[in-house]
């Protein structure tokens, strides 16, 4: 069976700590669950979670769904958001984790990435030398997603064009927001294979914003 890569990359700088954290949590565990619901998805898909503060940590290697056991993601009180040093993560990542295809085997499906920030870079010359490079690694979709007041929507629109803009951080809405991730995927799920860019559902809410 042809592997369906998901990436996620989470902003855990000091911004996030308490509640945001705990809401992130909760809502990427139920994301998760739904996932598991699908059967299709419980075959194909492998995640990897990566999170960034100032430090980059690969949470989760990319891991088959079956398998995948979420651990708690835990962040500083304070801190620096180090996005273009969690993109330079990521690309050295994709390269060694993606199977490309040969005459004897076929390789991955393209695969997905889900940028979540309630900040902005503080390494902006390290992001803005990699948002060309991520770009390079053919994902089928990248979503940006600007979580609360604060998120730089600019800053993501570098990277990709489709960016989210959620209201606050709080639990409901990252549980919407997850809520449509899994069902991004699960229609991303479905239609590999049959197109290169993958239709984004249309927001849950109000409080969820296609920018």
């Amino acid at each position: 069976m042809r592997r369906l890569p998901v990436y996620f990359l989470l902003d855990t700088s000091g911004s996030m700590f308490g509640e945001p954290i705990v809401s992130l949590n909760n809502a990427l565990s139920g994301m998760i669950n739904t996932l598991r619901a699908d059967a299709q998805a419980s075959e194909t898909l492998w995640i990897s979670i990566i999170t960034f503060n100032r430090e980059v940590k690969e949470i989760l290697p990319l891991t088959d769904l079956q398998s995948f056991q979420l651990p708690e993601i835990t962040c500083p009180q304070s801190g620096p958001t180090f996005t273009g040093k969690a993109l330079e993560f990521l690309c050295k990542n994709v390269k060694n984790d993606i199977k490309v295809g040969t005459p004897e085997q076929k390789g991955d499906w393209k695969p997905l990435l889900f940028l979540f920030t309630d900040g902005k870079p503080s390494d902006i010359q390290k992001y803005n030398e990699f948002i060309p490079k991520v770009k390079k690694l053919n994902f089928a979709v990248i979503v940006g997603c600007a979580a609360g007041n604060t998120a730089d929507v600019s800053k993501l629109k570098r990277l990709t064009d489709d960016v989210i803009r959620l209201e606050t951080t709080d639990s409901n809405t990252l549980k919407q927001f997850f809520s449509w991730v899994s069902e991004t995927i699960e229609h991303g799920n479905k239609s590999i294979g049959t197109t290169d860019k993958i239709q984004l559902p249309p927001p849950p809410s109000e409080d969820i914003i296609v920018i």
